[in-house]
C-alpha cells in the first residue's frame, strides 16, 4: 500500500472518518477486501455516493488512470468486504453495476464531485461502479 493511502487511512481511523487535504469534507470509506491472487487483506480509502437501503456506491476511477484499481479485482474475485463509514465497520457484499443504473449512479457522482466526470472524458476504459450492500 502506498504512503499516500497508509496517511489517509491512519488520519481516517484517528479522527472518526474524518480526514483533510483533498478529502477534506467529502464522504469517504474504507474498503477493506481481499486480494485476488494473494488473499492478503487489503485497506483502501474511497470517496463514495450513499444510497437507501443501506448502500453505498463507488467508482473504480482509479484517479482517472487508464487501468482499473486492484481493489475492483479483488471485489470481483471476492465480494464479501468489510466497510468503515465514521466509526462504524460493516460487512457488504459489492456489485458491480452496469448499463443504464451505472450511467445514473456516475452521472450523480459527477455532479457532485466533477473531478469524476473528468476522470471518464480523459479514459478510454469505461469506469466501474460497484455498489456495497450492507449484510447481517
Amino acid at each position: 500500500m502506498s504512503n499516500w493511502n497508509e496517511n489517509i487511512i491512519e488520519e481516517f481511523r484517528a479522527n472518526h472518518g474524518k480526514v483533510g487535504g483533498p478529502f477534506e469534507g467529502k464522504p469517504l470509506l474504507l474498503l477493506t477486501t481481499t486480494g485476488a491472487k494473494s488473499n492478503a487483506v487489503r485497506v483502501n480509502p474511497l470517496m463514495y455516493l450513499p444510497l437507501e437501503d443501506d448502500r453505498v456506491a463507488i467508482f473504480a476511477s482509479k484517479g482517472g488512470a487508464p487501468t482499473h484499481p486492484d481493489w475492483f479485482h479483488n471485489v470481483k474475485a471476492n465480494p464479501k468486504v468489510s466497510v468503515a463509514i465514521g466509526d462504524e465497520t460493516f460487512d457488504a457484499e459489492a456489485t458491480e453495476i452496469t448499463g443504464q443504473e451505472r450511467d445514473d449512479l456516475y452521472a450523480r457522482q459527477s455532479e457532485l464531485y466533477p473531478q469524476f466526470a473528468e476522470y471518464q472524458a480523459d479514459n478510454p476504459r469505461l469506469i466501474p461502479v460497484v455498489v456495497l450492500q450492507r449484510i447481517g
